[in-house]
């Protein structure tokens, strides 16, 4: 009977040798759901014994994989204060897709960089975590981004759940091949060229110069597939980069400031207008219509959402007074309040990578159901403030 073949090795172009000042740097270029990739991280460690490792993660990170911690001790009324709900929905959809490609393989994703740090602490080799800042990360491409873009993005990461890859083994030595790499970051920068800047370019400069500040001459280094011929050029052109410069979030715009200030100006100035030209009681009609219009939607989703019954009632009150305070958005309000009436449990925190794959889980697990109220309300209240604001310049006209 003849005997099972053994796992074909990984291909030599995943692994990149480059001397530079003297120093050698080996790049093993990796796929996050690979099995292979894990064996020959191990296998170029041990075999090449590197005066440091290199690992494209950031601390944040690491803890959550070699601790299993992700989503459990987030805090999520924090991040509501901090505004930043949306990105945190963003990456928690990316993790939950590449989780669900790293079940079908029976490999959990991030294996081979833990590996990598295992390979290297048994034998006494130190490790550099030379990644930026995951939540740096994610607020930068955030940033970058227009409105629309912002809501193709999301929308392009929600398909995605209803996607089902079928990839094996095979088709992931394809995709780790330098040409295939090399279109989809084209296709990425034609696409959206803000995000492709953030995550790719920049961390490929941010990684590369974190790499030659790594101590030692001969330095091993695991990164994604995607990052090799960035970092390699960047080793190349000998330019240092300004880590600072790249670790910062961006201040919101000016001008964005001032549109949205504008839209409360216009409600405010025009229903001044109509009392003056018009009356009060002209007034008064086009003011509930407005409050009318904020809140119906604003309320409409969150009990869709299956928010809170204080959460569905507040939402009519609390959509036209953050519809005259931009600095407050509706949905991070009430998703707020959400999280204070109906905290998530635990266990919804352990299973919310699963539970997001099933759009019917979503109203079943509180901490979804917090950002399904936060989307809804959003788009609730929006709709509403343009349909009353476009009343009253009816009323005016």
């Amino acid at each position: 009977m003849p005997t099972a073949a053994a796992p074909e090795p990984a291909p030599e172009q995943d692994v990149h040798f480059l001397a530079v000042d003297g120093r050698e740097f080996i790049l093993v270029g990796t796929a996050h759901i690979s099995r292979e990739s894990a064996d020959l991280v191990r296998e170029v460690i041990e075999r090449e014994r590197p005066d440091c490792v290199c690992i494209e993660l950031d601390p944040q990170r690491f803890a959550a994989l070699s601790q299993k911690q992700r989503f459990d001790s987030l805090d999520l009324k924090q991040v509501i204060r901090n505004r930043q709900l949306a990105p945190l929905l963003a990456n928690l959809v990316l993790a939950a897709y590449q989780k669900k490609l790293g079940v079908q393989l029976g490999i959990t994703p991030g294996t081979e960089l833990l590996e990598a740090a295992r390979a290297a602490e048994g034998l006494g080799i130190p490790v550099e975590l030379c990644d930026r800042d995951v939540r740096v990360t994610l607020r930068r491409a955030w940033a970058s981004m227009g409105f629309f873009k912002k809501n193709a993005l999301l929308a392009a990461l929600l398909e995605s759940l209803f996607d089902r890859p079928e990839l094996d083994e095979a088709e992931l030595r394809r995709l780790r091949s330098q040409d295939v790499l090399s279109e989809l970051m084209q296709e990425l920068g034609r696409a959206m060229p803000e995000v492709k800047r953030v995550l790719i370019d920049e961390r490929d400069a941010y990684l590369s110069e974190r790499m030659r500040r790594a101590p030692g001459r001969r330095i091993v280094a695991v990164v994604g597939a995607g990052h090799v011929e960035g970092i390699l050029a960047a080793l190349r052109s000998h330019q240092q980069v300004d880590l600072a410069a790249i670790d910062v979030v961006p201040p919101v715009s000016p001008w964005l400031h001032w549109i949205g200030w504008g839209i409360p100006a216009l409600i405010v100035g025009g229903l001044c207008a109509l009392a003056i030209t018009r009356g009060s009681a002209v007034a008064g009609e086009s003011l509930w219509y407005w409050v009318v219009a904020a809140g119906a939607p604003t309320t409409l989703g969150a009990a869709v959402a299956l928010g809170h019954p204080l959460t569905v009632c507040a939402a009519f009150f609390v959509a036209p007074v953050t519809g005259l305070l931009p600095m407050i958005g509706a949905g991070h309000v009430l998703a707020f309040l959400q999280t204070w009436v109906s905290p998530p449990l635990v266990s919804e925190f352990e299973r919310v990578t699963s539970d997001v794959l099933s759009p019917s889980r979503w109203w079943g697990n509180r901490l979804l159901r917090v950002f399904l109220v936060f989307l809804l309300t959003t788009i609730g209240s929006m709709l509403g403030n343009w349909v009353g604001g476009a009343e009253i310049v009816r009323s005016l006209l």
